[in-house]
């Protein structure tokens, strides 16, 4: 008599199912951990790129990279703050002075609109902040159309100092100290500052969306402070 009982499946038949559902789970945390590594470079690449085109002059670009809007009402108070600031230590009551604090309050929408540019962008992040001088233009580096992608290019562009009296070699230039990080999960910000004594001023990314970043606001003349991790050179 023929034995019709259908033999047991072979073990062999259930491994595609088991081993599936763990490369699945490997696949989905290599994924994970990637976004989540890539979102966190994101300012920092941002901020490359920011810097590549500002040098570059590419204006298309860099509305891809600045909020001139908001960096406007930031450039505005800030400049203004300064001026208040210097009016204020003079403690004077000279006719002159306030007529001069007038005069500069009026010229502070022409320097805004100066710096609200790409060569104004340019001179921010090349360590050449406003100062809130009456008639002041940026003056940054000339244009680069092959611009380094490194955010290490940020030394300030100054004239030739006369040789010193040590063997005729010119003094040394001044180099400023860039850091840059993340305040919070939404604000990156990129510091600056000459040397150890001097004042500081920073220039501050907004998150946009999930990895997107713009160049929304400075801060001049910040107060020192020991945080922040140096900017790579």
């Amino acid at each position: 008599m023929t034995d019709t009982t259908t033999p047991n499946a072979s073990p062999s038949a259930h491994r595609p199912s088991n081993w599936k559902k763990p490369v699945a789970i490997a696949v989905a945390a290599v994924v994970v951990v990637a976004a989540l590594g890539y979102g966190y470079a994101s300012p920092y690449l941002a901020l490359n790129r920011l810097k590549q085109a500002a040098d570059a002059r590419d204006a298309v670009a860099l509305n891809e990279y600045v909020d001139y809007p908001a960096l406007r009402v930031s450039l505005k108070q800030q400049v203004g703050d300064m001026l208040q600031q210097r009016i204020q230590a003079q403690h004077s009551s000279n006719p002159l002075l306030m007529l001069g604090a007038v005069i500069g309050a009026a010229l502070i929408g022409p320097l805004v609109d100066a710096y609200a540019t790409p060569e104004g962008v340019a001179a921010l992040l090349n360590g050449m902040p406003p100062t809130g001088k009456p008639g002041e233009r940026p003056v940054p580096p000339a244009p680069d159309t092959q611009a380094s992608t490194s955010t290490a290019d940020t030394a300030p562009q100054t004239t030739p100092q006369p040789e010193s009296g040590n063997g005729g070699a010119p003094a040394p230039q001044p180099r400023a100290q860039t850091t840059a990080g993340y305040r919070s999960l939404n604000e990156f910000a990129v510091t600056w500052q000459r040397s150890a004594t001097s004042e500081r001023y920073a220039a501050i990314l907004q998150r946009h969306g999930l990895f997107s970043w713009k160049l929304a606001a400075v801060e001049l003349n910040q107060p020192q402070t020991g945080d922040g991790a140096s900017a790579p050179n």
